[in-house]
C-alpha cells in the first residue's frame, strides 16, 4: 500500500466532516481547504472593492485559458489546447458540431456510446439534426467494428458512469483516426482519477466536468479540449463575443480568436471559475500516475473487503476486475439498492444509487483511504445482513 503512504497526507488539503466515509466524489468532489478563503477574496475584494477593474487589471479576463492550462497536465495535454467555461453539455454541443464540420465530405454517421450518460445522447441527437448526420448507438467494446467511410464523428465516454468500466481510449481513437473519423471523448469520470493522455493518443476533441475528481465545487465550469492541429478550422456553433478575435471591438461580424480561446462563448462565471482555480491547488506536487496507483489499490481492497463482509450472493460487481478496464469506482448490483444506499448514508457511508439496482462507490485517492474502504464494506455487510 505504498500509494497510500504517498498520498494519505493530502487528506488535510480537504474539508470533510469527521467520521464520514465519503465515496461519492465521482458525483461531487469534497471541498478543498483553500477554496473558502479564495472565494471570500473574490467576492469582498475583487468584486466588492475593485469592481470592474478586476476585468482589466486583475485576473478575471484570462481565467478560462489560464485554468485550462492548469487542467491540461491532468488530461495529458500541452498548454494552449484547453479552455474552461460553460457546462459539460454546452461544451459537448460545441465539440460535436465542431467535429461534424471538421469531418470530410460525404460522411453521414455520428456514432455514440449506447450506454452513455443521457445528456450526452440528447446533445448528440440535437447536434446530428443540426449537421445532417444520423445517430448510431454503438457498444464501446465493439465500436471499432462500426467505424468506416460513412463515420463522421465518434462520441465515447472514457469511463462508463454507471458501471465504472474504463474504455480503451488509445485503441478506439486510433481506429477512428484510421477510418477518417473525428473523435470526441467525454472525460467526466476519468480526469483527475487516471491518466488520459489526449496528446499522446492524437485525440481530436474532448470535454469534461470539474466538480467530480477535480473538486471544483457544485456547478463548477467544464472544459473543452481542442487539439492544436484543429484549432484553425474549429468552427464553433456558439460564436460568442468572448471567443471573438477582438472582443471589445464590438463589430457586427464574427472573427474567431486564435487557438482554443475560440471555444469561449459568453462572459465567464468568475465566482465558480476562481473557486475551481483554488481547488486545483490540491494537486500541487501530485502526479496522476500516483493517484491511479492508489485508486487501483483502493478498489482492489474494497472488493476484497466486500467479499469478506457481505453475505454471499447479496451483491454482484458490475465493475470489471481487470485494472485495464476499471475506472475509479466500484458499482455493485443488489436488490432494493435505493433503500440500501439510504441506510448506508444514514450510517455515515456516502455513496450513491443508480436506477434500477446499482450502488456506486467512488474512490477519490486524494482524500479517501484504506480505512474508509474497509469501513464502507463492513457497513455494507451489516446493512445487507440485517435486511
Amino acid at each position: 500500500m505504498d500509494a497510500e503512504d504517498d498520498l494519505a497526507k493530502l487528506r488535510d488539503r480537504f474539508t470533510l466532516p469527521d467520521g464520514l466515509v465519503y465515496l461519492d466524489g465521482n458525483s461531487l468532489g469534497a471541498l478543498p481547504a483553500g477554496v473558502p478563503a479564495t472565494t471570500a477574496d473574490v467576492v469582498t475584494r475583487q468584486w466588492g472593492q475593485d469592481l470592474i477593474r478586476s476585468w482589466s487589471e486583475g485576473t478575471w479576463w484570462t481565467a478560462p485559458e489560464r485554468i485550462g492550462d492548469r487542467i491540461a497536465p491532468l488530461i495529458g495535454a500541452a498548454p494552449g489546447q484547453t479552455v474552461v467555461g460553460d457546462s459539460t453539455s454546452v461544451n459537448l454541443f460545441k465539440a460535436l458540431v465542431g467535429a461534424a464540420r471538421l469531418a470530410g465530405e460525404g460522411r453521414t454517421d455520428l456514432l455514440v456510446d449506447a450506454a452513455t450518460f443521457p445528456t450526452d445522447g440528447y446533445i448528440a441527437a440535437s447536434a446530428a439534426r443540426m449537421t445532417g448526420l444520423r445517430v448510431i448507438p454503438v457498444d464501446p467494446d465493439r465500436a471499432a467494428e462500426s467505424f468506416g467511410p460513412s463515420t463522421a464523428v465518434v462520441l465515447l465516454n472514457h469511463v462508463d458512469y454507471r458501471t465504472g468500466r474504463l474504455h480503451d481510449l488509445p485503441a478506439l481513437t486510433a481506429a477512428a483516426r484510421a477510418a477518417g473519423a473525428v473523435t470526441v471523448w467525454d472525460l467526466c469520470h476519468s480526469a483527475g482519477a487516471l491518466p488520459v493522455e489526449l496528446d499522446e493518443n492524437a485525440v481530436d476533441l474532448a470535454v469534461g466536468c470539474t466538480y467530480k475528481y477535480l473538486n471544483g465545487g457544485p456547478g463548477s465550469p467544464a472544459y473543452l479540449y481542442i487539439a492544436a492541429r484543429h484549432q484553425r478550422d474549429f468552427d464553433s456553433p456558439l460564436p460568442g463575443w468572448n471567443g471573438h478575435a477582438e472582443p471589445f471591438a464590438m463589430t457586427p461580424g464574427y472573427s474567431p480568436a486564435e487557438g482554443a480561446v475560440r471555444g469561449r462563448v459568453g462572459t465567464p462565471d468568475i465566482l465558480s471559475m476562481l473557486a475551481l482555480e483554488a481547488a486545483l491547488d490540491a494537486w500541487e506536487g501530485v502526479t496522476v500516475e500516483a493517484v491511479r496507483a492508489k485508486s487501483l489499490a483502493l478498489t482492489d481492497f474494497f472488493l476484497e473487503c466486500v467479499a469478506a463482509y457481505v453475505p454471499p450472493g447479496a451483491v454482484e460487481s458490475v465493475t470489471p476486475a481487470a485494472h485495464a478496464e476499471r475506472g475509479s469506482q466500484v458499482s455493485l448490483r443488489t436488490e432494493n439498492a435505493s433503500a440500501v444506499m439510504a441506510e448506508l448514508i444514514a450510517r455515515g457511508v456516502v455513496g450513491d444509487f443508480r436506477a434500477p439496482d446499482v450502488l456506486r462507490f467512488g474512490f477519490t485517492p486524494l482524500y479517501v483511504g484504506f480505512a474508509d474502504a474497509e469501513l464502507a464494506a463492513r457497513t455494507l455487510g451489516q446493512v445487507l445482513s440485517a435486511s
